[in-house]
């Protein structure tokens, strides 16, 4: 399980890594803030995430929702595993931008 923030003055990515669960649900809340309060396009890249339980999908939406209404990018970035894209289009997830 792992959860990183790295921003630049252009942009800011999260990486989600391994299972990402309720045990991880207060940290990655706070990273989407700290992203957010960068004013920068925020990407989550899903690439090493094996596992997206209930609290970390809400959590991904809600982001996403923010950043909508504070008029900044927000995206899925890079590969994102079948499996995992396959439960985040059941919860709507497919209006996000996605790279092929």
């Amino acid at each position: 399980m792992g959860i990183t923030l790295k921003q630049s003055e252009e942009s800011t990515v999260i990486h989600l890594d391994g299972a990402i669960d309720i045990a991880c649900a207060a940290e990655l809340k706070t990273t989407f803030l700290d992203a957010l309060k960068s004013g920068n396009p925020v990407r989550v890249a899903l690439d090493g995430c094996t596992d997206l339980d209930v609290t970390a999908v809400q959590l991904l939406w809600a982001a996403g929702h923010e950043a909508r209404a504070l008029a900044m990018g927000f995206k899925l970035a890079g590969p994102v595993p079948e499996p995992l894209w396959a439960a985040l289009k059941d919860a709507g997830f497919e209006r996000f931008p996605v790279p092929v």
